[in-house]
């Protein structure tokens, strides 16, 4: 492995993080994020407890990219068909795990390489060396990157809007930009954009444009990784509660128009390397953290009925359900049909394989091959090569009920309605 660099400071404004700080400011935030969660969920006195001993911590990640790159020109034939073909348009919902810089936007953040080495060459506030699964599922799409919501310059929303924000939560109050703000979002910016139209001006999507896009959602991880530290008998209520909210935002999506939804349940969180080498407890014959696993588990069951239920109360609505956790699980329980030979390894970490991963230093200390199969980036994250793997199996629909591939919702056509 070679050592890992931190690279030069930029110019211009905006805060700086260099690679080390980066992580200890990521590793925070997901702490804080699960340890305010799980107070949530304590009795008083274990309240009381945590109270005495829980320090301050504060801290966000990400990159502020400064624009787009230019893509060379489409020949002449290729130019006039996709003239011809409407826009494919997405709309994310999600968390670190879709995120592609709307952290960064928000807090006006800059991280240093080598986050984005793998396939931009640069930081692009994605917290990976490359793409994740949303990237993957733009380009088999042939539609670019989707922008952050809240990243301004350099923006271009005619293909659609990520809401997704690193450290995102499905829960009210635990982080700012939970999943019901992304909702009051995207209802915002779909209010002002048909505005725009009425009033003769461009607006970056369609009153068609929102009926036919897509609507993904990858959220939840942080709610499950929360609650997996509670007491089990708590467990069915809460995911109760948050399925509740999943509910909800789908039924404000589709009050607003949306009809094609492609829902991803958690994945093994138990089996990320950060949660493996950190943490205590029954581990299974894969060495993934049992309890953690079971948690995820059971949240995605009733995510997955949820889907069921939807689905036929929903007229005209497809709802698609990806077992997400099946797919992931599969590249530590048979990492060898995928060519890895340490699945709990981290690529940007420390102490070499099997986990080069050590609690008490951050950065990249060890540094894996760009070409690497490595599934994790930091110990939580995935890096390109795993969110590609990911992608095209959650994309086949081997892993979705019904068992639809992602292309063929896209493709497959909607019911439209009326008006301008």
């Amino acid at each position: 492995m070679a050592g890992g660099t931190n690279g030069a400071n930029g110019g211009g404004g905006g805060k700086v993080i260099s690679l080390p700080l980066q992580y200890f400011c990521v590793l925070a935030a997901a702490v804080v994020a699960v340890m305010v969660l799980s107070l949530a969920f304590m009795s008083p006195a274990a309240m009381v407890a945590v109270r005495q001993n829980l320090g301050s911590v504060a801290a966000a990640a990400g990159s502020n990219s400064s624009g787009v790159d230019p893509e060379a020109p489409a020949p002449p034939a290729a130019r006039q068909q996709q003239e011809h073909r409407p826009p494919v348009v997405l709309f994310n919902f999600g968390d670190s795990n879709s995120d592609t810089g709307g952290v960064a936007a928000a807090g006006g953040i800059r991280i240093m390489p080598p986050e984005g080495r793998t396939y931009f060459h640069r930081p692009t506030g994605r917290l990976s060396d490359g793409r994740v699964i949303v990237d993957f599922i733009c380009e088999s799409l042939n539609t670019r990157e989707l922008n952050p919501y809240l990243k301004g310059i350099g923006s271009d929303y005619s293909n659609g809007v990520n809401f997704a924000m690193a450290g995102s939560t499905v829960t009210h109050g635990v982080s700012p930009y939970s999943l019901n703000v992304q909702i009051d979002q995207f209802v915002y910016f779909k209010h002002r954009s048909l505005e725009l139209f009425k009033r003769g001006l461009k607006g970056p999507v369609s009153k068609e444009g929102f009926e036919n896009a897509l609507y993904m959602m990858d959220i939840g991880h942080n709610d499950v990784s929360a609650i997996a530290h509670t007491p089990s008998d708590k467990w069915d209520k809460k995911f109760t509660e948050i399925v509740g909210e999943i509910r909800n935002a789908i039924t404000i999506l589709y009050d607003n128009g949306a009809r094609k939804f492609w829902i991803h349940g958690t994945g093994a969180l138990g089996c990320l390397p950060a949660v493996v080498v950190q943490e205590k407890g029954e581990h299974d014959a894969h060495g993934c953290l049992a309890s953690v696993n079971r948690a995820a588990r059971a949240f995605n069951k009733k995510l997955s009925s949820l889907c069921d239920d939807m689905r036929f109360h929903l007229k005209n609505a497809a709802i698609v359900y990806t077992d997400m956790f099946a797919i992931k699980y599969d590249f530590v329980a048979n990492h060898t049909k995928y060519g890895i030979e340490w699945p709990f390894m981290v690529c940007c970490g420390n102490g070499g394989p099997p986990y080069n991963f050590n609690p008490g230093k951050s950065g990249c200390g060890d540094l894996c091959e760009p070409e690497s199969k490595v599934i994790s980036w930091d110990g939580v994250h995935f890096t390109d090569f795993g969110s590609g793997l990911s992608a095209k199996l959650a994309m086949s629909g081997e892993y979705s009920k019904p068992r639809v591939k992602l292309a063929s919702l896209v493709n497959g056509g909607s019911k439209k309605t009326s008006g301008s």
